[in-house]
C-alpha cells in the first residue's frame, strides 16, 4: 500500500471518529476527559495527527458507544474517488 493510500486511510478513520462524537453530540473535552488524554491530545486523534493504539482504539469506540469497526468503516466509493485525484 503507498503512503498516500495509506495516509487517506488514516484520515477517513480520523474523519468516522470525529462524525460518530457529533452524532452522539459528545464535544472532544468530555471525550478526552473519559480517556484521560487533554482535549488537545484528543483533536490530534480526530485530526490525524496522532497514531493511536488499537486499545485507544477500542476505548474510543467503547466511549462513543459504537462498534469499532464502526470507526474503521471506509465506503469503498470514497477510496476510487480519492485514486482518480
Amino acid at each position: 500500500m503507498n503512503s498516500d493510500m495509506m495516509h487517506f486511510k488514516i484520515k477517513a478513520i480520523a474523519a468516522n471518529i470525529r462524525n460518530k462524537r457529533e452524532h452522539r453530540n459528545y464535544t472532544q473535552e468530555y471525550l478526552a476527559a473519559k480517556l484521560d488524554i487533554s482535549q488537545n491530545a484528543y483533536s490530534k486523534i480526530e485530526l490525524g495527527y496522532t497514531k493511536i493504539t488499537v486499545e485507544r482504539l477500542f476505548q474510543i469506540a467503547d466511549v462513543l458507544e459504537y462498534d469499532v469497526t464502526d470507526l474503521l468503516s471506509i465506503k469503498p466509493e470514497i477510496i476510487h474517488t480519492s485514486k482518480a485525484v
